[in-house]
């Protein structure tokens, strides 16, 4: 897909993704880092992967099998947000935890009980956080079956969605970004390994 070439290799050369020794939020160590908070500060790379998201729904779901997006801030609500513009859906988001002032929601926007929705968001891990989401959703009578991510890193999001009934749909995985950067010899065949070896324990475990 020429897209992905180009998502990859514009992901390298703007050091959105690194390689080297991370720690992740969840305190997991790890041996790349992708940042895709800094896309939008590329608007023709932003708009460009924001197009092939919604390329992506319409052939993978298609627009009218849900009634509004839904995505969990920060990362998927940028998205989120201009995916609904271009396909000019309702957006709704989940919040962490309910605030704690106000009306003291954790879901912000519009919704009614038989609503169908699709949920979006940036990088896809352990698929927890999304796991979170879609819990408080249900509570409120929300129906869901797909979510959509830009990356998956292949940690057991699949899985884990798979077991409630959500169909986990990607723009490509730390894999294919990591074998278009070896074939552009972006990169070297440590790393390349280094990844491979990350994604089968994490799978495996």
């Amino acid at each position: 897909m020429e897209f992905v070439k180009e998502f990859a290799i514009f992901l390298f050369k703007n050091n959105i993704i690194k390689f080297g020794n991370f720690t992740l939020s969840s305190g997991k160590k790890s041996s790349y880092y992708i940042d895709l908070r800094l896309v939008p500060s590329f608007p023709h790379q932003f708009r460009k992967m924001i197009k092939n998201l919604q390329k992506l729904i319409i052939e993978k779901i298609g627009l009218d099998n849900f009634d509004s997006l839904v995505s969990i801030p920060t990362g998927g609500l940028i998205i989120g947000s201009a995916l609904a513009i271009e396909t000019v859906k309702p957006l709704i988001y989940v919040r962490n935890k309910p605030k704690d002032h106000g009306t003291t929601k954790s879901i912000e926007g519009k919704i009614s009980s038989d609503m169908q929705v699709m949920m979006i968001d940036d990088i896809a891990t352990t698929g927890t956080s999304v796991l979170n989401g879609i819990k408080q959703l249900k509570a409120e009578g929300l129906s869901i079956s797909n979510a959509c991510v830009i990356i998956n890193r292949l940690e057991g999001a699949d899985k884990i969605l798979n077991s409630v009934g959500i169909t986990l749909h990607q723009l490509t995985d730390i894999l294919e970004i990591t074998e278009i950067l070896f074939q552009e010899k972006l990169i070297g065949e440590d790393i390349l390994e280094k990844i491979k070896k990350q994604v089968s324990q994490n799978q495996a475990s």
